[in-house]
């Protein structure tokens, strides 16, 4: 069973830099394609980055790509986001899930970023 908990949000500069983290404690993510989904509210979740379950091959959203950068480590039961050039609009609460076919499920509660100056 996946159990996936997220950390590494908080408040940052515009321009800044964060680096999430996502933790599955049920030790089993590494069978699966990964994703990193955010929300504001009032508005629906929207895919960030997706990640293969090798690592081989990832996904972005055009709003973040060459900014944001997905990994993961399958030994650690670890995927991470890495944000570099923050703006206001990256503002949101992140989310990471499980990609199936159904679309996402085993959500995380999600960490919040914050971008302010």
């Amino acid at each position: 069973q996946v159990q996936l908990v997220e950390s590494g949000g908080g408040l940052v500069q515009p321009g800044g830099s964060l680096r999430l983290s996502c933790v599955d404690f049920g030790r089993t993510f590494s069978r699966y394609t990964m994703a990193w989904l955010r929300q504001v509210p009032g508005k629906a979740r929207e895919f960030v980055a997706r990640i293969s379950s090798a690592g081989g091959i990832t996904a972005y959203a055009n709003s973040v790509k060459g900014r944001f950068t997905i990994s993961r480590d399958n030994a650690k039961n670890t995927m991470y986001l890495q944000m570099n050039s923050l703006n206001p609009e990256d503002t949101a609460v992140y989310y990471c899930a499980v990609e199936l076919p159904r679309g996402y499920d085993y959500w995380g509660p999600g960490t919040q970023v914050t971008v302010s100056s």
